[in-house]
């Protein structure tokens, strides 16, 4: 069983320190929010202008003009301050966003990111991603292993265009945590989802792929 988009978030909620300002991208990287481990603050920022979001609102909470960079209805928490697109972009721009967790088509085994444009089909403009990606000091990756084709999404390199160049150090997919070793140019498998075995990992890897001994499950 590959892991569901919950564990996924959980996997990767366990990276987040006390403190940590925090900006998650769309889609599956906003559900990290829902897992943030006991005993630690963080503070979570959004491109359009909003520092301290708060978990999704309940029916009574709903406030149509309080959204999130998605367009989600979202709440803020004690101490939240709302601003401006520019000095949002003025945040993540001087590097003063501490974790960032984005969505990807694409990572190959350079660091390298497409996450904004298939050709030939419609897009709305690549976002914040460009600059997250160009000025945070810490991202991760979280898509699923391969796409709906079973095609693999972690490259030797990328096909599709980039949104940023060497920038990624960790990818979480459905199937395994791994990370980036730049000067090897290849993956290392960290972790594998339980009952994943090592051998459907490599099989679905499409570029180089370092596979330690005793690679651990994961444990939820």
């Amino acid at each position: 069983m590959t892991l569901s988009r919950e564990q996924m978030a959980m996997r990767v909620a366990r990276e987040l320190k006390d403190g940590y300002y925090v900006n998650l991208g769309i889609g599956i990287p906003t559900l990290v929010a829902n897992y943030i481990p006991e005993g630690i603050e963080v503070m979570f920022q959004s491109e359009n202008g909003l520092l301290g979001m708060g978990p999704f609102p309940t029916e009574e909470q709903l406030d149509a003009d309080l959204i999130n960079a998605g367009k989600e209805t979202v709440t803020t928490i004690n101490g939240a301050s709302i601003f401006s697109s520019a000095d949002s972009f003025a945040m993540i721009r001087g590097g003063h966003v501490d974790f960032t967790v984005l969505g990807a088509f694409e990572v190959d085994v350079k660091g390298n990111i497409a996450s904004w444009m298939i050709p030939g089909k419609l897009v709305k403009g690549m976002g914040g991603a460009m600059d997250l990606v160009a000025a945070a000091p810490n991202i991760i990756v979280m898509m699923t292993h391969a796409d709906k084709y079973g095609n693999s999404k972690l490259l030797e390199q990328c096909s599709l265009p980039l949104t940023g160049a060497g920038c990624i150090k960790r990818v979480m997919t459905d199937l395994a945590f791994v990370e980036i070793d730049h000067e090897q140019g290849a993956f290392i498998l960290k972790e594998r989802a339980p009952g994943i075995s090592v051998d459907e990992i490599v099989g679905k890897t499409g570029g180089k792929l370092i596979v330690p001994d005793n690679v651990p499950e994961m444990e939820f």
